[in-house]
């Protein structure tokens, strides 16, 4: 075991589940760089990149009958895009982070010395896992699964919903700025308007108290994420249509 690794049992109280099999949830939290580091060893350790597979077809059911069933007016084409977006491997990685997965993951020396703990890239996919290992453990009980998953799709789906955008803008542009240590990002509400049932938020993106850009939406979260698109459209990463 890594010395720097949380023991299972508190990942089982992080998400309200405690598994019946061990093994599955070990192997759910193997990466292919541990197994192969101890491969030379001489010790054969299952991975998780099988979890993983299953994982991705149990997420997507459960996404997919949580939107059809909440957006009943939604056509075809506005429910595929919502479920991209909350399965795309940032949302994923998001939804790691707030259970600290990363943390619980058994990794080799060189993914463990480069900050693989934090990669998007594993800890996406150690989610997926995490949900077949849940799914496999409780006899492919999609409701045990759902109970863990629904609280981070809902909060996503809520937040797709009501900025109207589908890609992360505010991340972007906020990543973007911490490659230069001398820029302070903020974001200024800038006007209000409208009766309580229908505001109207105007909100604008400065960078060193420099107002950069300004976006407008029905919610300050809306307004800010306009704001971040149009900075990153004055900064050449968004092309102009």
């Amino acid at each position: 075991m890594n010395n720097q690794q949380k023991p299972i049992s508190e990942l089982e109280k992080e998400i309200g589940y405690t598994f019946k099999n061990k093994e599955i949830i070990t192997v759910a939290l193997t990466h292919s760089s541990y197994s192969n580091e101890m491969k030379s060893h001489g010790e054969k350790i299952q991975f998780n990149e099988r979890l993983e597979f299953l994982g991705d077809s149990v997420l997507s059911i459960i996404v997919s009958s949580y939107i059809f069933e909440k957006y009943k007016n939604k056509q075809e084409g506005d429910l595929t895009k919502i479920r991209a977006a909350v399965v795309c491997e940032k949302a994923l990685s998001k939804f790691a982070a707030k259970i600290g997965l990363g943390d619980y993951m058994y990794l080799g020396h060189g993914e463990e010395i480069n900050n693989g703990r934090k990669r998007p890239s594993i800890t996406a996919d150690a989610f997926e896992a995490l949900l077949a290992a849940i799914y496999l453990d409780s006899g492919e009980n999609f409701d045990e699964v759902g109970r863990f998953l629904l609280p981070f799709i809902a909060d996503e789906i809520e937040f797709i919903t009501e900025t109207g955008v589908f890609v992360d803008y505010k991340t972007t542009l906020q990543q973007i700025v911490q490659q230069a240590n001398t820029e302070k990002l903020e974001y200024v509400l800038v006007g209000e308007s409208g009766p309580d049932h229908n505001k109207h938020f105007v909100v604008a993106v400065r960078f060193n108290s420099d107002r950069v850009a300004r976006g407008e939406g029905r919610s300050k979260k809306a307004a800010e994420q306009h704001a971040a698109k149009e900075a990153l459209k004055l900064l050449g990463v968004i092309k102009e249509k």
